[in-house]
């Protein structure tokens, strides 16, 4: 599974004790888990005993592990088809997949229509390179290269999402372009997070933050009346400040985009891992851009695709998607937002 940069810390202490004021004794309690989608899972809940937060962690984790193991372009599982068996057969001969795997495409297939193809996962001949020379340059910083341009020009001859062939009546997958390869980091986690969040909350979680690699999305309130407080981290170490903003969340998810992870240095200058699909190199507008919106998996999505805009182009496109707000944050550190995202900040 390809990791993506997220720059999202959450705001809270770490407690274990009951909450003043609330009308029943309900305590804090966190689990974390570090073999989900390649980075760390962060759960916090309000239950009223230990042995209830347990059961919905572990449940929790047991789906979300669902999610990972087919999601996942590089590793394989026994007994189970994955997006890396979809890779290697589906441009031989259809591929007959988990239904989580056909309503992950599907989405991606909206996103890309949504975005104008600025998140598009059949780019992955063109991230399967990058990936590949960010590696070596990271295992020898002295021989670090970039990738030449023909050569990305030519994966991206196979990046053409229509054809990605989905039959939902069979349950298959077949690409029409044998070179064709999906990456699906720009949207998996997003779309993961929000599938279990409404799988917690059909299970009876009534208040729960889940965080997988900064992927939030906050079920209902921290208590009745308090919603979760969630802190969009400030990138720049050498800063007092700690958090750009620290916004005011309930049913409702968090996703940041940006170049401050995953990244390597050729020549002095460093690249990171979010492609622009116009120039085929690393987009060059922002340092980080953060997506509040009702779902996971479309926070996710636009992240990358207003990360992959200019600001003029990325503001007026998030402006017409209804209860959608976006924080950008500038080379120069300065911030803009969205009219409607001064609401969610903590006063």
């Amino acid at each position: 599974m390809t990791k993506r940069a997220v720059g999202i810390f959450l705001s809270f202490v770490i407690l274990t004790m009951p909450l003043s004021g609330c009308k029943t004794e309900k305590k804090r309690y966190q689990a974390q888990f570090l073999n989900l989608f390649d980075t760390v899972t962060e759960i916090i809940a309000y239950t009223n005993n230990k042995e209830e937060f347990e059961i919905y962690a572990k449940m929790i984790h047991d789906e979300l592990k669902t999610y990972h193991q087919l999601y996942d372009i590089y590793e394989d599982y026994e007994g189970i088809v994955n997006l890396k068996t979809v890779n290697e057969n589906a441009g031989k001969e259809p591929v007959k997949v988990d239904k989580k795997i056909i309503d992950l495409l599907k989405f991606a297939k909206y996103a890309y229509d949504l975005t104008g193809g600025k998140t598009n996962v059949a780019l992955g001949a063109v991230l399967k390179i990058w990936h590949s020379y960010r590696q070596d340059g990271t295992d020898n910083p002295q021989n670090a290269k970039l990738p030449p341009l023909e050569m990305l020009e030519n994966a991206n001859l196979h990046s053409n999402i229509d054809d990605v062939v989905i039959d939902e009546i069979n349950s298959t997958v077949f690409f029409k372009d044998k070179d064709l390869k999906l990456d699906v980091g720009a949207v998996a986690k997003g779309y993961a997070v929000e599938q279990v969040a409404k799988f917690a909350s059909d299970m009876g979680v009534s208040s729960m933050l889940i965080s997988v690699g900064g992927n939030i999305c906050a079920i209902g309130n921290k208590d009745e009346d308090t919603p979760w407080n969630v802190g969009i981290l400030n990138p720049n170490k050498e800063d007092e400040q700690k958090n750009l903003y620290v916004v005011n969340i309930k049913d409702m998810a968090m996703v940041t985009s940006g170049d401050y992870q995953r990244t390597y240095t050729v020549g002095g200058k460093q690249y990171h891992h979010i492609i622009n699909p116009q120039t085929l190199y690393p987009a060059e507008y922002f340092t980080a851009v953060t997506v509040i919106c009702e779902d996971s998996g479309l926070a996710d999505a636009l992240s990358t695709a207003l990360f992959n805009m200019p600001f003029e182009e990325g503001f007026a496109f998030v402006e017409a998607i209804p209860k959608v707000e976006a924080v950008w944050l500038f080379k120069d550190k300065t911030t803009k937002y969205t009219f409607g995202f001064e609401g969610f900040i903590k006063e």
